[in-house]
């Protein structure tokens, strides 16, 4: 476990050590509830969804995606803050109990490792029908094979790191280019 200061450990884990806490929850009959992203540029939309995310279970893990997985994903000028600051952010909210870094594009490793008893997502990666959008949510699959309940919370319209991104470059005088 690495320490952002004397008065706040931070709550990064590997996922070996997180696999081992997990026999541990399962043991005591604690519900595990898992959630992964970027959570780049931290907004209220996020800090709301990890609040609401915490309320399905006993314990949150958030599974961050590297710097390499988010530049894969969002392209080379992301993140805009690096992994050890995203982590260090969403380590210190209070519905945040643990998180573990991963370098694939998808959680798919994680969820399978972990087997929490609900894994969330925004309602970004809903069907039209609100079923999870499984071209788009494989983790899904591999939660629900496992007797796990996957959960998609709403969509926070207007609060995402690419709109806020945009307000400030528009705020500063320049387009955003993508």
């Amino acid at each position: 476990m690495l320490c952002g200061n004397d008065d706040m450990p931070m709550a990064l884990l590997s996922l070996a050590e997180l696999v081992t806490l997990r026999e541990t929850w399962r043991a005591g009959g604690l519900r595990l509830v898992l959630t992964n992203g970027v959570f780049d540029v931290l907004h209220a939309g996020h800090v709301s969804y990890l609040e609401r995310a915490r309320a399905l279970g006993d314990v949150l893990v958030v599974a961050l995606n590297s710097d390499a997985s988010t530049r894969a994903i969002k392209g080379p000028q992301r993140p805009i803050m690096s992994q050890a600051e995203r982590a260090a952010v969403l380590g210190a909210l209070r519905a945040v109990d643990h998180v573990t870094l991963f370098d694939q594009p998808t959680a798919e490793a994680i969820v399978g490792a972990l087997r929490p008893d609900v894994y969330v997502k925004g309602g970004d990666y809903a069907t039209p029908e609100q079923a999870p959008d499984l071209a788009r949510l494989p983790e899904a699959r591999i939660v629900a094979a496992q007797g796990g309940q996957v959960v998609l919370l709403p969509y926070a319209e207007g609060l995402s790191t690419s709109a806020i991104i945009q307000r400030i470059l528009e705020r500063y005088g320049q387009k955003r280019s993508t």
